[in-house]
């Protein structure tokens, strides 16, 4: 299994298992992510300190420098390493960069709006590709703090219990199903356990690929820096391994949300890459 010493508790494993996330804080230093903040300003062409020069209230950044993720957050890499059940079965290259998404006033003109059903856009990612239940392109999730994120500042709302409810789609859809094919706002209703993303610079959240989840305002005047990859396993998931032991959290997490302990899953539909939209 993991190739690297332990890293998450118990309590961890378990949030992971029954919430869908986990965090790891302190993955990189705030003088780096000061660093990367100050250059992406500058790629804008917009003073920090000055919001009458944010022509955008929300923006998506391409990226400049990347890094390989053991290398550049090896702690949070030593987490990852442990959810997705060894080294071995993470796809590589696996690297991280300052592909921002930059929140700077999103919805600041709007009452704010806690995370809940009656929030818009939730979705669950990937649209790349034709979704399965065992879908290998997305190991996990992620969302790595580059900015100190207070409540009711752009944290990304997380619909924590939602990961049963992907998966008993996917398991009635063995054909797969595209991104648009969803009904993520009607998963939303069925959720109960609504959070808000907060925390400081240099958390990592690792979060469940069937997590569904949705951005949201940022009336504070803080400029929120994320990031959000994907990792990917190099091969599809197994809901039916001789040894139970060998269930990566994963693969488990989908298990007791469908609540059997072993699926002989078998996909009738073709794996593809799609062309998104975007």
């Amino acid at each position: 299994m993991a190739s690297a010493a332990p890293i998450l508790s118990d309590d961890q494993r378990e949030q992971f298992l029954t919430r869908g996330h986990v965090v790891i804080p302190g993955c990189f230093s705030r003088d780096l992510a000061q660093r990367l903040t100050d250059r992406a300003f500058d790629r804008l062409g917009y003073d920090r300190h000055d919001p009458a020069t944010w022509e955008q209230a929300q923006i998506h950044m391409p990226a400049m420098e990347r890094w390989e993720v053991k290398e550049f957050a090896p702690k949070a890499w030593a987490a990852i390493i442990e959810l997705m059940g060894g080294e071995a079965a993470i796809k590589q290259p696996c690297s991280w960069g300052d592909s921002f998404i930059l929140n700077l006033r999103s919805g600041a003109d709007q009452p704010w709006r806690p995370p809940s059903p009656a929030v818009t856009g939730w979705h669950k990612d990937g649209d790349w590709f034709r979704h399965f239940l065992d879908s290998p392109e997305q190991g996990l999730l992620t969302i790595i703090l580059w900015s100190d994120i207070r409540p009711q500042s752009g944290g990304t709302f997380v619909a924590a219990d939602s990961v049963r409810h992907v998966a008993r789609y996917l398991l009635e859809h063995p054909e797969g199903r595209e991104p648009n094919q969803f009904d993520f706002q009607g998963m939303a209703t069925q959720c109960r356990d609504f959070i808000e993303i907060t925390g400081s610079i240099g958390d990592v959240v690792l979060i469940h690929p069937f997590v569904l989840h949705a951005s949201s305002q940022n009336p504070s005047g803080i400029p929120r820096f994320i990031t959000n990859p994907a990792i990917s396993f190099n091969e599809p998931m197994n809901f039916n391994r001789a040894n139970p032991e060998e269930f990566n959290l994963v693969e488990r997490a989908i298990l007791r949300g469908l609540g059997v302990e072993r699926l002989d899953f078998q996909i009738t539909g073709q794996r593809e890459r799609l062309i998104p939209e975007r």
